[in-house]
């Protein structure tokens, strides 16, 4: 078998999987070039002319399968009961780039020294955010003698393990004030010449006070995935969980789109497009072909930065005046075009479509101009 000859045909992994196929079930050299003539026809019928409108097709073909998914979906994450948005939702978040996804998460795997259920158990529960209001049980603010009652909750301390004094510290640091500590109470006293409106705002501020563990990650759930522990996390920290010695750095995802973009890059963040996409689609049992997803994540991160598809990313950015018109908001690019004289140069689909000229698609994008020769003239 000739594989010099086959690189020369196929990219790298398609041969390497060749390969491995005519391994496994041992094929001749009759049956192996036969196989290998099927594959050929296959890649090549897979290939896109130049001037297809690939951004068209794969539009659609997201576009179709999506309108057969359920409205809103929630997965149910182990016995804590994290509700997981899936389904229309999680793609709209997606190709929105939304600052922020309405459950943001993360998959924590452990270094193989740390990979045993009570070191993932105790990690679990050192990362997981603690706030004030998770061991008090009720406050009350002292308008008489400008203070504020903390009464804890005695069960929450103790599974929480901190003591009343610790968290007296901890307020007193951040609030460089008066606190005493009592057995089953906290009591910060404030300065008498804040106003009364403020009293309750001040609590508010010391009830959401981060007393341990990392800024927003709300819960944990440790579960065993094979032969290892994983830890699925609501809520996302990212670059603070990377910081851990205890987490293998080359596994540990969040679904954060930007974060992933701020913490590891726009290729990590492209990465989880796809990712992400596949993942919600698949789960809703519809097969779209992964060459559609990329060119998607390709164009939302081409530029370095993760961009929505909308009329404030790649559908507002767009070079002809027509097009964005078209999109969306239509008054508004008209009139800003007018104001500053700019010019559209037809280039694209939807502008040639709009004013009924031919598209620059197939043979559409070919210019030839023949002048054939008259009779009698060399």
């Amino acid at each position: 078998m000739n594989w010099e000859e086959l690189n020369s045909k196929f990219p790298e992994a398609i041969v390497e999987k060749i390969k491995e196929v005519v391994k496994k079930y041992n094929l001749s050299d009759q049956q192996a070039k036969k196989f290998i003539s099927i594959v050929e026809e296959m890649y090549e019928k897979s290939k896109f002319e130049p001037g297809e409108a690939i951004g068209v097709v794969a539009a659609q073909s997201i576009s179709e399968p999506a309108t057969q998914m359920t409205m809103r979906t929630y997965h149910v994450a182990g016995a804590a009961e994290i509700k997981v948005t899936l389904g229309l939702p999680r793609l709209i978040e997606i190709f929105d780039a939304r600052r922020e996804p309405s459950t943001p998460m993360m998959e924590i795997y452990l270094k193989k020294e740390y990979n045993t259920k009570e070191k993932a158990v105790k990690f679990a529960s050192e990362i997981k955010e603690l706030v004030v209001e998770d061991v008090v049980k009720s406050s009350v603010v002292d308008i008489l003698n400008f203070q504020i009652e903390l009464i804890l909750d005695e069960a929450a301390m103790k599974n929480s393990r901190i003591t009343p004094e610790e968290l007296a510290k901890r307020i007193k640091e951040s609030f460089k004030t008066e606190v005493r500590a009592g057995k089953t109470k906290v009591v910060v006293k404030l300065k008498e010449d804040i106003e009364i409106k403020d009293l309750h705002k001040i609590k508010n501020k010391i009830l959401s006070l981060q007393i341990k563990g990392i800024k927003g990650i709300k819960q944990t759930i440790v579960r065993r995935e094979g032969n290892e522990w994983v830890i699925l996390t609501l809520g996302s920290n990212l670059k603070k969980i990377l910081e851990r010695e205890e987490v293998d750095a080359t596994r540990t995802i969040s679904n954060d789109i930007h974060e992933v973009a701020n913490v590891l890059g726009i290729e990590a963040a492209r990465n989880l497009i796809i990712r992400e996409v596949t993942k919600t689609l698949e789960e809703q049992g519809l097969d779209v072909d992964i060459r559609h997803v990329l060119l998607v994540a390709d164009i939302m991160t081409v530029d370095g930065v993760v961009k929505p598809i909308g009329r404030y990313g790649v559908a507002g950015a767009k070079g002809s005046v027509l097009a964005r018109a078209n999109f969306e908001e239509t008054i508004k690019h008209l009139t800003q075009a007018a104001l500053t004289g700019e010019v559209d140069k037809l280039e694209s689909t939807v502008e040639n479509v709009m004013i009924n000229q031919v598209v620059p698609i197939g043979t559409g994008m070919v210019e030839l101009i023949y002048s054939p020769k008259k009779k009698g003239k060399k």
